[in-house]
């Protein structure tokens, strides 16, 4: 385990490093991989990319490799989701998925706690419109049937 200047260990490395993230994130992208909802959030063929992409950002979070912000920089990750219908059914399923691949690692009681809390912390602040399931993203990002990201400047439906 590697120790920061002031000899304390990362979250990341208590955990068990990048096996474990990866476990996290294989485990999750199983369930996404079979949901209606959450699938054709993902436009590449394979849940490759997005996967890799989850697996640097969570590294990078807990205290792992930078790579994330090295290959994409900042996370912006309200940023990166506004284009996706991402409302309380999507965020829901997203931590059912991601429960089961928590519940997967089998993490101590203390490390279990603080991944979960921070996950849901996360799929709450991504939650970006209230418009039912069945409305979904298209290849430009929302439809024309969401509500205007910028009311200002965007022309009334």
């Amino acid at each position: 385990m590697a120790e920061d200047a002031e000899g304390v260990i990362s979250f990341y490395d208590e955990v068990g490093g990048r096996e474990t993230f990866a476990r996290l994130v294989d485990g999750f992208y199983r369930g996404v991989a079979e949901d209606e909802v959450l699938r054709p959030m993902y436009p590449e063929e394979d849940l490759g990319p997005a996967s890799d992409r989850l697996l640097m950002f969570l590294e990078q979070y807990w205290g792992g490799p930078t790579t994330y912000s090295q290959q994409r920089g900042h996370p912006r990750l309200r940023m990166r989701h506004a284009g996706f219908h991402v409302n309380p059914d999507a965020r829901d399923r997203w931590l059912l998925h991601m429960r089961r691949a928590v519940d997967e690692l089998d993490l101590s009681p203390l490390h279990e706690a603080t991944l979960w809390d921070y996950l849901q912390r996360a799929a709450h602040a991504m939650v970006n419109t209230f418009e039912p399931t069945g409305i979904g993203p298209t290849a430009g990002g929302r439809t024309t049937t969401s509500l205007p990201l910028n009311p200002s400047t965007d022309p009334p439906r």
